[in-house]
């Protein structure tokens, strides 16, 4: 599982990046809880142990918070060195994808998205592609470029509508049909949709 780029702050008296850490910590356990409609600036000051005005002196809004909350706390993507193969670099790239979407934070964007108003909607939304789209599309272009220079991708694989079906699929399974994908089913993604889409 990829990691989280910020880690459980300990309970107690926090100043300074302690305690933003402290205060993302206890946003994000309670959107996991509680989700969009339940969190609170009171509840979570009180569960990282800090004023309310603490709170509020660093984000203004329910929303500016949990935007923060769910921006420090999708796990990164990375880089992908080369396996040697399009497949291999694809089937690695779709589980570090899959692993950002299960995250506590990647769950919790997802709840939220379904419960916030649209006033709301369109901020995650650019977390989403800040946080997951994006990066994922310029690695897939890369890993589609390197490919084609390898001579296992056809030199006209190199095109947005190509690089937009892994992210497309994934987010389609997750959002629209509510199943997760395993480690079989990135498999035969790649094997019967990808492979045969890039083949040179």
């Amino acid at each position: 599982m990829v990691g989280s780029r910020w880690s459980v702050a300990s309970p107690g008296r926090r100043r300074g990046p302690e305690l933003e850490r402290a205060i993302l910590d206890a946003a994000l356990e309670q959107l996991s809880t509680a989700g969009w409609n339940g969190l609170t600036m009171e509840g979570v000051a009180a569960r990282a142990h800090t004023g309310k005005a603490a709170v509020y002196r660093r984000w203004p809004s329910k929303g500016d918070l949990v935007a923060e909350v769910l921006r420090a706390g999708l796990p990164p993507i990375g880089e992908m060195a080369d396996s040697g193969s399009v497949r291999g670099d694809l089937l690695r790239l779709c589980v570090r994808m899959r692993d950002v979407m299960e995250s506590r934070a990647g769950q919790a964007l997802r709840a939220v998205l379904h419960e916030c108003d649209h006033a709301h909607a369109g901020r995650f939304h650019d977390v989403v592609r800040a946080g997951l789209h994006e990066p994922a599309h310029r690695l897939i272009r890369e890993l589609v470029q390197r490919g084609i220079e390898r001579g296992d991708v056809r030199p006209d694989a190199a095109s947005p509508f190509v690089a937009d079906v892994i992210p497309a699929m994934m987010m389609y399974r997750a959002k629209v049909c509510g199943s997760e994908w395993t480690d079989a089913d990135i498999t035969e993604m790649i094997d019967q949709v990808m492979v045969p889409l890039l083949r040179a």
